[in-house]
């Protein structure tokens, strides 16, 4: 039995345009995040191989699959409850969600600032990789993460609550080579219901990241 499967998407495939549209939705996600998770199943069933063989002669790059495919498995499942066709705008109090906007001027400086610091480092990704808002449990604060393919330069611990997916399968079909236009129009769908939700979760579980004393 597989460990992982793909969820089903929140709305249909129609339900982002005109910043994203269907045909986008669709390819990314019954075809790219499809292709994660298969690729995080099938990495598992060659690790038991490899113990019930005592073969390890594979361990490096099995571990590196199993973290790339894993990691874009997760980060693909909250991009999707990211967005929403009636976000957009700030975080305010009025909506509910004061305590992400407040956390958000205590991390950041100001709302503008944020949204500054996530829009750069989602659009000068090289190559393949995201823009995270995440929350870092050790300080208890919100951090943005410039994240190479789907886990490189992650601090260990942070907890993702707002993804940007910045690799060209996100937006090319649309955008073209205008991966700055599709970040910034990003910020007309974020659902910040979702994530204001994810952020009072992350702060619930902060105590599991035992540190040494």
């Amino acid at each position: 039995m597989a460990t992982y499967t793909l969820p089903e998407l929140p709305y249909d495939y129609a339900a982002l345009e005109p910043v994203i549209n269907p045909q986008i939705v669709e390819l990314h996600h019954d075809k790219h995040h499809a292709a994660y998770v298969k690729g995080a199943n099938d990495t598992l069933e060659q690790l038991e191989e490899a113990r019930d063989k005592e073969a390890w002669g594979a361990i490096n790059g099995l571990q590196e699959n199993l973290a790339f495919h894993l990691s874009g498995h997760i980060l693909h499942s909250i991009y999707w409850h990211n967005m929403t066709g009636d976000g957009g705008g700030e975080p305010l109090a009025a909506d509910g969600v004061g305590d992400l906007a407040d956390a958000i001027t205590e991390s950041f400086g100001s709302y503008a600032g944020f949204k500054a610091q996530l829009t750069k480092a989602a659009a000068t990704t090289q190559g393949s990789g995201w823009g995270v808002l995440a929350y870092e449990p050790v300080s208890g604060r919100l951090i943005v993460e410039q994240v190479y393919d789907h886990q490189g330069n992650v601090g260990q611990g942070s907890v993702p609550i707002l993804v940007f997916d910045a690799w060209e399968h996100a937006f090319y079909l649309q955008y073209k080579n205008q991966k700055v236009d599709f970040i910034e129009a990003m910020w007309r769908v974020v659902n910040w219901q979702d994530v204001a939700k994810r952020y009072a979760a992350a702060k619930e579980r902060a105590d599991v990241l035992l540190l040494a004393p």
